[in-house]
């Protein structure tokens, strides 16, 4: 720092402006030489000059074309001589260079209580930094080191009269920042002519020039890049302005006082302000709570009123702190007196408030009325004060003078005076005892009267209108306030008219401190002057409710951050005005960052408190989800109080002063920091999405995202949606979080953490300051640092936190991979000695360290095996084999990361690329660097296309195929818009591409994430084998089948999941019936996306914990469709829209079913019906499994069931349906004519081998069995289907022909044999009891059958053929074009739905439904779905949740798990248990498997037919709330079984529950799933207000005979009186049940028809209506 000295100058005022004491006589001769015009110093500020008043002031006259620039100017000679000079020191870094005063009167000097008892610490002799011109008089201030020129006076005279005087500048640069109040359009002054008056005054905001409330002559220059700073301070409280001109220069003009300059001088803008507030006093630290939200208005009109506010906020969760009475509670205005009509229960308010956390600050106002209270009562306040003389006075010094306020007729307490100080202590004192509260606002100070001067008015005299009048709001002195002759202690109101809110300041500190004793409380004036802050907060004022307000609030806050009043704001959504919604959001947002936050709007305009928004606005989750940040935040917020109030740092900080040496970063404006480390981004204009941000030099990370900014040092556009702030942290820094609450009384309770942004160094260091948030005084401190694998903790004080607050979490921004290990060290010091522990997981969160204690936290980190893509997935691999794929090989010791690995540049580069407003086409060529892997038989193609289309706003595809050579692609059509998104700003994604390696990255725009990055090593593309890799967007992965799962989010360390579809039970990575590859990722912003590969080859998936997720699929194209979300639920309506909306099953099918396979004939179907009737179980539909067929051959009766078609007919006729299965293959050996296969035969509809190998059928073995044979079946499997099952014949369903042929058959069997109201298809994957073919050899090439690589499918060594069909058989597809097994295999079972849908609908004439085994993307716009041939056991109760999860994300609803059991014997509690459980599956059907005991709910006793009975009535009553979800899927895409995260997705607990789940958004489901009657489950956030509980875990009892359902608050759910089947309880009365929400609303919706009723040509309903109640 440089240093600085104090010289005395005396000066002598000879009263003649412009005569220099000499000894001569001679006429004053002004010389004016050509000065530039920049530098033209105003020498007639006043109205009316012209050339003679000019030169009769002895000034220069240069008239010009513009007014700016002034025409009457100083001339070089003017000025006055230094008598004698006597030389003193200064500290290092405070000059009060100059006191001007006049040496032979006194005049009035600031009495200000902080500087006048700073102690002065001398370091060194003025001559270094500063020089004196002693004719005319001047001052040149400079660096003590490099001499540069700060603050030159020699430009123009020195002006001193008795009521003017003048002082100018020459500055160094037009960088200044401050002088106030007023408000700035931007934070760094024009230079251009601009004179800004200061005197405080009651005034709206509304960017003009005038002067507002504070008076603030200080101003900041920053120097040049180097950040070299300075300070200049004029410590004056006369009515004066300041004019800064181009030179650059300043101008100072005031009527009264003397010119006490201070001079501070900064290496930085940050220390400028730090030695500013040294000199002035450092601002007070806020009480906790104040940190916290806050609402307010002007004239609730009663307490009542007060009370709805609070309340419809709390409703809505919104974080938020305090509550605000403006003058309205007041009796008449009156202070010290409340509303005993309207306001009645006030002395209990804050209890009120209390009971939630909450606090309660009211308003008193300086002005006391005169008149009595209500029933001509005694004003005692006011009586009181005339007994102290506690007023201001007249001119005469005894006369109280009388203005006009809020009240009607006042008087004004001068609180300069020691008897008014007393009065306003002790009627304070007395008030509090009647209304409790916690702190005070007080208002009006600066000090307002709506009479000019007085009632009387002002006498003509000098003070009153002094000889010049600064150009201040109406140019008369005592307009809006009191005259200026009058008197108070300090002198005359003329003086000490801007010290009025300085002095109520003073004593209102005074009264605090006797009400409140220890407490900290708090104090918010409007009023202000320099020193204010070391007691108050201030808010910007009166605005309005328009796009200017709330953008000027930005450097009103950053000045006042120079002033030392850090608790600053701005009146969200404006005082003034209706808010707009959109206003009031994007100001919520940006408000919930100011340090003083508080929405509070004036008397008649519409409430914009953010619940009257409506709960479930935009407004409301926006505003909620950037208070819940805020209060996150808000240890670091205070923090940085502490820092200001202890070293006098800025709070709200330009970004200016952190990156000065940018000097772009000089008129930044719109954009502010939090300390050093937190960037705030709003949007500051309407109808507006992106914001053109600057980006600092610095790393960055998207606080929301947690991502890392690829920009820095530039302009950015910034995308930010309509709930939308820009929020980044900056790296390097340590920010201390707690999770946040909705007050902070219960905040302060939860367990804290730690953000730790990596800088480019991979070094953080933050602070946290915390006490318990009220007391004063300063009791506890911790440092917090960081590099890059410890975090170090230490206490520095002994604060002992009562709620015994921890450390839980740590969150690491900037580190390549999570942890390997992570240790804590608690650092005790004596005996105890340290300790370690090693947490169990290998993350950074569980942590329990306590606040108070040092610890020592370390992690060890590997940067590189975690972003290893595998090179041999493969079995054995080893060095040689690695090497020879030119794959590097590094062992790790971190369990299954791969040893082989594809090096970083491996894979292809982009060689040319086309680009259009619809998408993009790039050519890319394989980086022969590398050589090709070298699988037999599958030659890399060595020249791909990419070509990537942007489909719709939220919908993207990018495909990668050979240009050169035809490849299969999948032939399932597809729905996407037939005009593409052309128009950029509409598409939430942006979508770059990689050069080397190629890669595409698909960028979520609103948040920066990169939801997709192939850009990673190994993407390769042969003949059959073809593999591409991604990173993911987060941990949180759902989706991919069909195969069980024993979670809903993917595990991801190292999981493959091979998809080939095959008849399989149900069993840990084991490939299922269906494939699905499509999965849904959550992105840690709570967005959501959905990505499909298109492909229908055999594959796998296997992720990673990167995170990543590597592709591997055996054939045809790479074909992704990406959806954007951005919530779960439109993740999958955006993806149903793609592949097909499900089907709207019939109104029966919601009906419980039974099944089993194992019926010996048709008289146990008839007992079974029978005794369900008796026992009175709701029972829909019946079902008979292959038993019913002859041998098990499709379409042909068995003789045991001959009076089935007759008991299928009286059950229909009792309002019951039937449905019977169907198996595809067809058995070929009959002995007697059989239509199925000759007339397919005929038709030629059977799969065979390809022409040019043989004309013959591909034959199977399934079911049939051979004529004429008796099974034995004690024989094993094998010989079982070596003697007894006949050749089966496969239909081509993909062929128009067999379509044809499947419906005769079906139509002939409906006709001549029996009725039925649904199908059921199986074996479909298609099954096989032989593998490819009988005998086993399959013809054509053998690596169709053993490709070269094979994925881990279940028994995969006996090749792709195991279990099904030969892979080289051919297959035609509706347009003639043939297609190998191999590679439409995964659709068989989706080709064979449709043409057995629309079978179904055309036989039976109604819409029925179709449940099939195996599926692909869209079967479920024909079918449903059960989860196959499960085990009889408690672990399949929840899984059967996941796959009903998924399936919901798949597109189809319509699903549910073999209720008991297929497989295995039952037992009784799980079977309870699981039927209670099934009642709830959309698809609600009983079914077993062959030789196992019956497991039907009258199979057991009359205990469990009762409690199926109670369970099945409460489904059949919902089937209508059922029914109305299955149309809202079928034609919005909505899922049926609903994962709590998709109502809940900000509520990151649900991420992980896959053991309840939803009926829609309404209906929660918490199964029993194990053998106990306690369970511990979750309560979402918005669960009907009975339970009593919400976000958390609770145990629920649920005893055998129970299943725990819950109705969520704000819905309405129609329902229906049950009966035994749907047939009778759709005639029932139906009815509504409301839940209210917690505000008292509830809405719903009710879809209605016949229940069964299509459309010839759309296969959809035909008589529909559709309610929405809104109560």
């Amino acid at each position: 720092m440089s240093v600085a000295a104090l010289t005395f100058i005396v000066l002598f005022v000879t009263g003649e402006p412009g005569v220099i004491k000499d000894e001569t006589t001679d006429p004053f001769v002004p010389q004016c030489p050509r000065i530039p015009l920049a530098e033209r110093v105003d020498c007639f500020p006043d109205a009316g000059a012209s050339k003679l008043k000019c030169e009769q002031r002895g000034c220069c006259w240069g008239p010009l074309d513009e007014r700016n620039v002034p025409w009457c100017f100083f001339p070089t000679n003017h000025g006055y001589t230094v008598e004698s000079e006597a030389t003193l020191t200064v500290p290092v870094w405070l000059f009060p260079f100059s006191q001007i005063y006049d040496a032979h009167r006194q005049r009035f000097e600031v009495p200000h209580e902080h500087i006048s008892s700073l102690n002065s610490d001398p370091s060194s002799p003025i001559s270094n930094t500063l020089e004196i011109t002693q004719k005319p008089f001047g001052l040149t201030v400079h660096r003590g080191g490099n001499k540069k020129v700060l603050f030159d006076t020699t430009m123009a005279p020195l002006v001193f009269e008795d009521q003017y005087l003048q002082l100018s500048a020459k500055l160094p640069s037009h960088n200044i920042y401050g002088l106030g109040e007023h408000v700035h359009r931007h934070y760094r002054h024009d230079t251009n002519w601009r004179t800004w008056p200061i005197f405080t005054r009651d005034a709206f905001p509304n960017g003009g020039t005038h002067n507002l409330y504070g008076h603030y002559p200080f101003f900041l220059c920053l120097e040049d890049e180097s950040g070299k700073s300075f300070g200049v301070f004029l410590m004056n409280s006369n009515a004066m302005e300041v004019t800064l001109q181009p030179a650059p220069a300043v101008t100072y003009r005031t009527i009264g006082g003397v010119l006490d300059f201070y001079i501070l001088f900064g290496d930085t803008p940050e220390q400028v302000v730090q030695e500013f507030l040294e000199l002035i006093g450092r601002p007070v630290i806020p009480p906790y709570w104040s940190l916290g939200f806050q609402l307010s208005r002007w004239d609730y009109g009663s307490l009542s009123e007060v009370k709805k506010t609070v309340e419809r906020n709390r409703a809505v969760g919104l974080p938020y702190d305090i509550q605000y009475t403006d003058i309205d509670y007041m009796e008449d205005k009156k202070d010290f007196t409340y509303d005993k009509v309207k306001f009645s229960e006030l002395p209990q308010f804050a209890d009120y408030l209390h009971e939630k956390g909450q606090r309660y600050i009211l308003i008193l106002d300086p002005a006391i009325a005169t008149s009595k209270r209500v029933g001509n009562n005694t004003y005692d306040s006011y009586d009181r004060g005339n007994e102290k003389n506690a007023w201001v006075t007249e001119a005469d010094g005894k006369t109280p003078l009388l203005g006009e306020v809020w009240p009607g007729e006042t008087v004004f307490p001068d609180y300069t005076s020691q008897n008014c100080i007393d009065w306003w202590v002790d009627e304070y004192e007395r008030f509090s005892r009647e209304i409790k509260h916690d702190a005070l606002w007080i208002d009006m100070n600066e000090v307002a009267n709506f009479k000019k001067g007085s009632t009387k008015g002002c006498a003509d005299n000098n003070l009153n209108y002094p000889p010049y009048t600064p150009k201040i709001l109406d140019e008369v002195m005592y307009s809006k306030t009191l005259c200026m002759d009058a008197k108070q202690a300090w002198g005359n109101h003329y003086d000490v008219h801007s010290l009025y809110g300085y002095s109520m300041v003073l004593a209102t500190e005074k009264a605090l401190q006797r009400v409140f004793g220890g407490n900290r409380t708090l104090m918010l004036t409007r009023s202000s002057f320099p020193g204010v802050g070391k007691y108050s907060g201030h808010w910007l004022g009166d605005n309005a409710a328009n796009w200017n307000d709330i953008k000027w609030a930005i450097p009103g806050m950053l000045e006042f951050g120079l002033f030392g009043i850090p608790y600053i704001g701005a009146d969200i959504c404006g005082f003034f005005d209706n808010s707009s919604e959109e206003l009031c959001r994007r100001w919520m947002q940006v408000g919930a960052f100011y340090p003083f936050s508080r929405n509070h709007n004036a008397q008649g305009y519409k409430p914009q408190d953010p619940a009257a928004y409506g709960a479930d606005s935009t407004l409301v989750e926006s505003s909620k989800h950037y208070l819940r940040i805020r209060y996150t935040l808000l240890p670091y917020l205070y923090t940085l109080f502490y820092k200001a109030h202890t070293t006098g740092e800025t709070v709200v900080r330009p970004v200016m002063n952190e990156f000065y040496s940018d000097s772009a970063t000089w008129t930044v404006d719109r954009q502010f920091l939090w300390g050093k480390h937190l960037l705030i981004t709003p949007v500051l204009d309407p109808g507006v999405d992106r914001v053109r941000a600057y980006v600092p030099d610095a790393v960055w990370y998207d606080y929301e995202t947690m991502l890392r900014l690829g920009n820095r040092k530039t302009y950015v556009d910034m995308f930010l949606p309509a709930d939308k702030l820009g929020l980044h942290i900056r790296g390097g820094a340590v920010l201390p979080t707690q999770r946040p609450d909705v007050t902070t009384t219960y905040s302060r309770r939860n367990p804290m953490g730690l953000i730790v942004a990596l800088d480019d160094n991979n070094q953080a260091a933050g602070e946290l300051f915390w006490d318990d948030g009220d007391s004063r005084g300063i009791v506890a401190f911790l440092i917090l640092c960081l590099f890059m694998c410890m975090c170090k903790c230490v206490t520095h004080a002994g604060y002992k936190d009562p709620n015994n607050l921890k450390f839980e979490n740590i969150i690491v921004l900037g580190v390549p991979s999570p942890p390997m290990s992570v240790s804590v060290t608690h650092v005790r010091n004596g005996a105890q000695g340290n300790s370690t522990t090693v947490l169990p997981n290998t993350n950074i969160h569980g942590l329990s360290l306590t606040l108070g204690e040092t610890y020592l936290v370390q992690w060890e980190l590997v940067k590189e095996e975690y972003q290893r893509f595998d090179c041999y997935p493969e079995e054995h691999a080893d060095e040689a084999k690695c090497k020879a794929r030119g794959c590097i090989w590094e062992p790790s010791n971190i369990e299954r990361v791969p040893w082989c690995f594809y090096p970083k540049d491996y894979g292809y580069t982009v060689t040319g690329k086309q680009e259009t407003n619809s998408g993009m086409r790039i050519d890319i060529t394989r980086n022969k660097k590398h050589r090709s892997i070298g699988r037999p038989g599958s030659p890399d193609i060595d020249t791909l296309r990419v070509e990537v289309r942007y489909h719709s706003g939220d919908m993207l595809q990018f495909k990668i195929w050979d240009p050169a050579t035809y490849r299969y692609e999948v032939p399932v059509p597809l729905t996407v818009p037939a005009v593409p998104e052309t128009d950029e700003n509409k598409r939430l994604y942006k979508v770059l591409i990689e050069n080397n390696p190629f890669g595409i990255k698909v960028i979520r725009k609103s948040t920066g994430t990169k939801i997709w990055d192939s850009s990673v090593p190994g993407f390769t593309f042969s003949d059959m084998f073809i593999q591409v890799s991604t990173l993911l967007s987060s941990e949180f992965v759902y989706g991919f089948g069909e195969t069980e799962h024993p979670t809903y989010k993917h595990n991801l360390n190292y999981h493959t999941w091979g998809m080939f579809s095959k008849d399989q039970p149900p069993g840990y990575k084991m490939n299922c019936y269906g494939v699905h590859p499509f999965y849904m990722g959550l992105e840690t912003t709570t967005d959501a996306h959905g990505v499909l590969l298109l492909n229908s080859n055999a594959m796998d998936v296997t992720f990673q914990p990167t995170p990543a997720l590597t592709y591997r699929t055996l054939g045809g194209i790479l074909d992704f469709y990406m959806v954007l979300g951005p919530t779960p639920e439109m993740v999958v309506q955006e993806y149903t829209a793609l592949i097909g909306r499900p089907v709207l099953p019939a109104y029966w099918s919601l009906g419980f079913q039974l099944c089993r396979y194992g019926y010996a004939n048709d008289t146990e179907i008839e007992d079974l019906y029978r005794d369900m009737k008796a026992a009175g179980i709701p029972y829909d539909v019946q079902y008979a499994d292959i038993d019913y067929m002859e041998r098990q051959l499709d379409f042909v009766l068995d003789s045991q069931f001959k009076n089935l078609p007759a008991l299928v007919d009286r059950m229909r006729g009792e309002g019951m349906r039937f449905i019977f299965i169907l198996d595809p293959a067809i058995s070929g050996n009959e002995t007697v004519y059989y239509p199925a296969f000759e007339r397919g035969k005929a038709a030629d509809v059977f799969i065979k081998w390809p022409e040019n190998i043989s004309n013959e059928i591909v034959w199977g073995k399934v079911w049939p069995d051979f004529p004429n044979i008796t099974v034995d079946e004690s024989l094993d499997w094998d010989t079982q289907v070596e003697l007894y099952r006949s050749y089966t014949a496969f239909p081509d369903f993909f062929r128009n022909t067999t379509a044809m042929w499947w419906h005769r058959e079906i139509q002939d069997f409906y006709t001549d044999t029996m009725k039925f109201d649904g199908l059921w298809i199986d074996m479909n994957e298609p099954a096989s009891f032989v593998h490819g073919t009988v005998g086993g050899k399959c013809l054509g090439n053998p690596l169709l059958e053993n490709p070269p690589y094979m994925p881990p499918l279940e028994s995969k060594h006996l090749g792709l053929n195991h279990k099904t069909l030969c892979m080289n058989s051919e297959q035609i597809l509706s347009d003639g074009k043939k297609v190998r097994h191999y590679d439409v295999h995964n659709l068989y079972g989706w080709s064979h739905t449709k043409p057995t849908y629309d079978a179904l609908l055309n036989v039976t004439g109604k819409r029925g439904i179709v449940v099939t085994r195996s599926t692909y993307p869209s079967s479920g716009k024909w079918a449903g779905h059960w989860l196959g041939d499960n085990n009889a056991s408690w672990d399949q109760l929840y899984k059967s949740i996941i796959g009903m999860m998924e399936f919901s994300l798949f597109g189809i609803p319509y699903t549910g798990a073999d209720i008991c059991g297929f497989f295995n014997k039952a037992e009784y509690e799980m079977c309870l248990r699981w039927m209670q459980l099934g009642a709830f599956y959309p698809y609600s059907r009983n079914h077993n498997g062959k030789g196992n005991p019956r497991q039907d709910p009258v199979a057991w006793n009359a205990a469990f037919a009762e409690a199926s009975r109670d369970v099945l009535n409460i489904r059949y009553t919902l089937l209508p709330y059922l029914y109305t979800l299955m149309f809202e899927a079928h034609t919005k895409g909505s899922t049926v079984v609903r994962p709590l995260l998709h109502e809940f997705v900000n509520d990151k607990t649900t991420w992980d529950i896959y053991r309840q789940f939803l009926w829609g958004p309404a209906l929660l489901i918490t199964p029993a799933l194990d053998k106990v009657q306690t369970l511990c489950n979750y309560c979402c956030s918005h669960q009907a207000r009975d339970v009593g509980v919400r976000g958390q875990m609770v145990n629920m009892p649920t005893p055998i005979d129970h299943i725990n359902l819950h109705i969520r608050g704000g819905y309405v759910i129609p329902w229906q009186k049950p009966e035994n089947n749907t047939y009778y309880s759709r005639m029932n009365p139906l009815g509504l049940i409301v839940a209210l929400s917690d505000s008292g609303t509830a809405q719903g919706s009710f879809f209605w028809d016949d229940g069964e009723g299509i459309s010839k040509c759309t296969h959809t309903h035909t008589r529909t209506n559709i309610l929405t109640v809104c109560l």
